[in-house]
């Protein structure tokens, strides 16, 4: 399998030092299990930030620090043990980074796409779902009101910026408007973290506005 785009530098150095939410990191950790180029790359931006983090100054801990920490590991072992998800299984070209989630069903959103909830333990502006599109879905031309990463897990789709296969990973923000189109041959579905939701535009999409819920 050829991978030919790849999260940002910015994007893979957050996931390394531990800043970005659930939702995106989540989408690069799916990412990461088929690329190795990308492993490497986030090994190495972890052993720096380790480096730098030996000549720093050492700072003064809270008088409860302790208390806190050790409160926090025996809350974490009174939780029940989580068994594979049930409902992931028998989903194809599912990442193991998923497998400790529940997942809402799947729903309509639109002409051939329907999209599955990630049900996450923190809420915040982005969400993480499951799109998936049938064979030769022309999705209407959209921009975005946010961040938008999106990670392939099986088949493809292709638009003004190149084509995506499995294993590729895209970014888009609001200056971004595209017009995707899922390949012939199979199904897409993808792993996405939306922040905000999409705008169509055209006169098309004023039409269908009112009935993609994205």
């Amino acid at each position: 399998m050829t991978i030919l785009h790849h999260p940002s530098d910015e994007t893979l150095a957050a996931y390394a030092g531990g800043t970005l939410d659930i939702a995106r990191r989540l989408v690069v950790a799916s990412h990461l299990e088929r690329c190795a180029a990308c492993r490497t790359f986030v090994r190495g931006a972890e052993k720096v930030a380790g480096a730098m983090m030996e000549d720093m100054s050492p700072a003064d801990m809270s008088a409860d620090a302790l208390a806190r920490t050790l409160a926090r590991i025996e809350k974490g072992r009174g939780a029940p043990a989580r068994a594979t998800n049930v409902a992931m299984q028998g989903e194809a070209g599912l990442p193991a980074c998923l497998r400790d989630y529940d997942l809402g069903p799947w729903r309509w959103v639109g002409p051939g796409v329907h999209m599955r909830s990630i049900l996450l333990p923190q809420t915040n502006q982005m969400r993480l779902f499951l799109l998936k599109g049938a064979p030769g879905t022309r999705l209407p031309q959209h921009t975005h009101s946010g961040a938008e990463l999106t990670s392939i897990l099986v088949g493809s789709y292709h638009h003004e910026a190149g084509d995506f296969r499995a294993g590729d990973f895209e970014e888009a923000d609001e200056g971004i408007e595209h017009r995707p189109v899922v390949g012939d041959d199979q199904e897409c579905i993808c792993l996405v973290a939306l922040d905000g939701r999409l705008k169509l535009s055209g006169v098309i999409g004023a039409l269908l506005n009112p009935f993609v819920r994205l």
